[in-house]
């Protein structure tokens, strides 16, 4: 199955893309999440885009975390393909990826972690369960009750995407910082 951003070209111009503008060598693991972020990308198709451009010479592995895994970055030849061949993707598509990992990589940073589950009542509800929680310690757990599979697996999906604008907006919304939402 191929990738919804397109050519196997497309895939790795997306993940130069990010890379080059994180700007710091990230480990395999990390730069999967972050391309994964979005549903552009297939797996499949990454880790071939991934290893092909390693042998292509657009990046290269240039140091070891604590843990012993290279980290990688994009070289500089592998920074002007990035740049000359961008416009071959909309720009929305690599402004809202570029964001997406740049949230996830500040929320991995501090040791923030996301969860969401999903639990089908015996009333035909699901209760929908969201977690933030940073290192150990749980900075918001609730659970909001609705009417069908469909929009439970729509408010994962949002949370998964904006777990840190959803946290916000709770917290404004309890502190009464939001009073437009409310009638006079």
């Amino acid at each position: 199955m191929a990738s919804p951003i397109g050519s196997m070209n497309n895939v790795k111009i997306f993940v130069l893309y990010l890379m080059r503008n994180i700007n710091y060598p990230l480990d395999l693991v990390t730069i999967n999440d972050i391309v994964m972020q979005t549903d552009y990308i297939m797996y499949l198709d990454f880790a071939v885009a991934f290893h092909e451009m390693l042998d292509g010479g657009l990046i290269e592995e240039t140091d070891k975390n604590e843990n012993g895994d290279a980290l990688y970055a994009v070289t500089r030849r592998g920074a002007m393909v990035a740049e000359q061949l961008r416009s071959d993707l909309l720009p929305s598509i690599l402004d809202r990826s570029l964001s997406c990992a740049l949230r996830y990589l500040d929320l991995k940073r501090r040791g923030i972690t996301v969860d969401c589950t999903s639990e089908k009542r015996g009333d035909t509800t699901y209760d929908v369960t969201f977690v933030v929680k940073e290192k150990d310690k749980i900075l918001m757990q609730t659970t909001v009750n609705v009417d069908s599979e469909y929009r439970s697996r729509q408010m994962r999906e949002n949370f998964r995407e904006r777990p840190d604008v959803i946290y916000r907006g709770i917290m404004a919304l309890f502190t009464g910082n939001v009073n437009f939402l409310f009638d006079k």
